[in-house]
């Protein structure tokens, strides 16, 4: 990098950072900044005779907002070292450990949110301070005192500094993003630009309808005479604070190693993004030797994780019709490596989602990856438009079967029911691993049989016969009785691959096995309220579930009468104070909601998700919810999380 790449590299961070913090819509990837800043960091190591004192890496944290009063912090809030793999962390370990060998290291999960310094005094919330520059912030007292999770009064009596993350869940990251996208305002990027964004609202009233979480990690200034950093934080969670999923104190790197991919693995199946972990020494003198940086403790660092957003460019879109006629568009991208992945394709929602972002073939684009979803287009960097990008149309005919298409706005149709790709995905999907797993019953043997017209609908499939498949090009007699037995066994599948493979919109995999593990196999009839008692199912998806068998209740049956589904095996109930009891959980507890909800049910308890007079116990953890409420008021007995795990151990 030479002196004139390295002022231009400078002024882009400084714009990249502008955007990021100040107006919450990135313009590029962490992952993009972060290697910009890298390489700004090697030249002014190299060449200190040069450092720009304007450099975002001579900054502690952020430019402040306007319109909100400054507020200066009690002492500094510091920003941390990053690291990106085993060797970078492998190099800080033993950075301390040359001066201070076998410390031990306490490790908690890196929320991806924006920090928040509150300051209590005489046990009452004093102030509540953005990081800001990390001298002075933006007092945001105001929009804190409407965070549930934020307790405004505490039991510790003397000034203290509790600082923390403030989060949004992904659930309501999508629907602010949805609200937003129907007034045609610009969509937030990820969940952490739209609860930085919720946090700074000069209109508190705002703040307060966008659930925001606050996840405290450290403290500032404090008179808690502990040795360990692990103990002052027990110490701030034991006041009424959330903690966070996973806490550890560490000895050796392996042990760190071993909570890392652990993290990794949990990320996406927590409500909240996760971008890695903090490892600080733990004991407090240690840290007193250590010391900082300019800008950051020399005792504490971020491991994060690989990136899943990434920045790739749209060289065509291509239209799908799903079983249900619904017409997606696909962009095809230029390949791009995400975790390991190497993606060339990224659904776009539907064509209102592509006229609010502005996408257009050619734009260059971030997309987000997370587990095994499908990746997403979620935001365009108009930057890099050349003028030669091209707009995507509304289609009007069926790219399959060319029948005019029914334009609902949101959702494009295709409404010929003899369509083959209607036809042939939904029997696709049937046949698929996760539905009926008939092996051998892929994409190109179904869109042969449908081309001969033996298989026009899902009972085809069952009326196969030898001399039929012996007809087929490349069809043997091995391979024609491989097929007619894999299908032979998929008769007597589990309910719920049953349901599943029906492919009702909204409905899937962990639908299907909430259905059939509540009512086994008496589903065809389910009513609204039904469905909606059962946790996780929301109007949406009870509606379609009900629309589905009202207009396919026949195929249904006949279905059932052919495969024969076996309903789930009822596991043996041990007896206690919660067999046959109707219990709701609500709050957060020590395992997830799963994992006690099946534990309830080995019990003998029958768990929903909605409180009314037939609920016997509402069963509440850490900030309870409006299901808490109402229990209250309709005079159902609430039981702490602690008096659960009392009967559990009894039992």
């Amino acid at each position: 990098m030479t002196k004139e790449e390295y002022k231009k590299a400078v002024e882009t961070l400084k714009k990249w950072a502008y955007a990021y913090y100040i107006d919450d819509n990135p313009l590029v990837t962490d992952e993009v900044y972060d290697k910009l800043y890298k390489e700004v960091e090697a030249y002014e190591k190299e060449h200190p005779q040069d450092i720009d004192p304007t450099s975002p890496t001579q900054r502690v944290g952020a430019p402040l907002k306007e319109g909100f009063k400054k507020a200066k912090h009690l002492s500094p809030m510091w920003s941390m070292e990053d690291v990106f793999d085993e060797k970078e962390f492998e190099e800080w370990m033993e950075r301390i450990e040359k001066n201070f060998p076998n410390e031990r290291y306490y490790v908690e999960p890196k929320f991806d949110g924006a920090s928040l310094n509150l300051i209590y005094e005489n046990g009452i919330l004093k102030q509540a301070i953005t990081r800001g520059n990390g001298v002075e912030g933006e007092d945001v007292t105001n929009n804190a005192r409407t965070i549930n999770s934020i307790r405004l009064e505490i039991e510790h009596k003397d000034l203290i500094e509790i600082r923390g993350e403030v989060l949004m869940t992904k659930r309501e990251f999508e629907r602010i993003n949805q609200e937003r996208a129907q007034k045609g305002e610009t969509l937030f990027a990820n969940p952490r630009n739209a609860a930085a964004g919720s946090l700074r609202q000069l209109d508190p009233r705002i703040t307060a309808r966008r659930k925001l979480i606050f996840q405290p990690w450290g403290v500032g200034v404090n008179n808690l005479k502990y040795e360990y950093l692990s103990q002052k934080m027990a110490y701030i969670y034991d006041l009424g604070f959330r903690k966070p999923p996973v806490r550890r104190v560490c000895e050796s790197v392996e042990e760190i190693e071993a909570i890392y991919d652990e993290l990794k693995n949990m990320r996406d199946s927590l409500d909240v993004m996760l971008d890695g972990m903090v490892v600080k020494v733990d004991r407090i003198a240690a840290q007193e030797a250590l010391g900082y940086t300019v800008k950051a403790p020399r005792w504490m660092v971020a491991y994060k994780f690989p990136a899943v957003e990434k920045q790739t460019r749209i060289v065509d879109v291509l239209l799908q019709v799903g079983r249900t006629g619904v017409v997606t568009p696909v962009a095809v991208l230029e390949p791009v490596e995400v975790e390991g992945v190497t993606v060339e394709r990224a659904t776009l929602n539907n064509f209102d989602y592509i006229e609010k972002l502005d996408v257009r073939i050619g734009d260059m684009v971030t997309l987000i990856r997370s587990g095994d979803v499908i990746p997403k287009i979620i935001t365009v960097l108009k930057q890099y438009r050349s003028g030669k990008e091209r707009k995507i149309e509304r289609p009007t005919k069926c790219p399959v079967c060319g029948s005019e298409l029914l334009d609902e706005g949101k959702l494009i149709k295709c409404q010929n029911l003899n369509c083959p790709a209607r036809v042939v995905n939904s029997i696709i999907y049937f046949a698929s691993k996760q539905c009926l797993n008939i092996e051998g019953l892929g994409e190109k043997i179904v869109e042969q049989l449908y081309e001969a017209g033996l298989v026009k609908e899902l009972e085809d499939i069952y009326r196969l016969k030898m001399e039929d498949l012996l007809k087929l090009e490349g069809f043997k007699e091995k391979k024609a009785k491989n097929l007619l037995d894999a299908i032979a066994r998929s008769k007597g599948a589990e309910c719920w691959r049953f349901l599943n493979a029906l492919g009702i919109e909204h409905i899937g995999e962990v639908a299907s096995k909430k259905i059939c593990s509540t009512y086994g196999l008496e589903f065809i009839d389910l009513s609204k309220e039904e469905l909606m008692s059962i946790e996780g199912f929301g109007e949406e998806m009870a509606e379609s579930y009900l629309e589905f068998m009202r207009v396919n209740r026949e195929k249904v049956l006949r279905l059932l009468e052919i495969i024969k589904p076996k309903a789930p095996e009822k596991e043996e109930i041990k007896e206690s104070l919660f067999t046959g009891k109707t219990v709701v959980l609500t709050g957060s507890m020590k395992k997830s909601r799963g994992e006690i909800k099946a534990m309830l049910e080995r019990l003998g308890a029958k768990v929903t998700g909605s409180v009314s007079k037939h609920t016997d116990y509402v069963i509440y953890g850490e900030d309870p919810g409006s299901k808490y409420d109402k229990a209250k008021k309709v005079g159902v007995e609430l039981m702490p999380e602690s008096r659960m795990w009392e009967i559990v151990g009894e039992t």
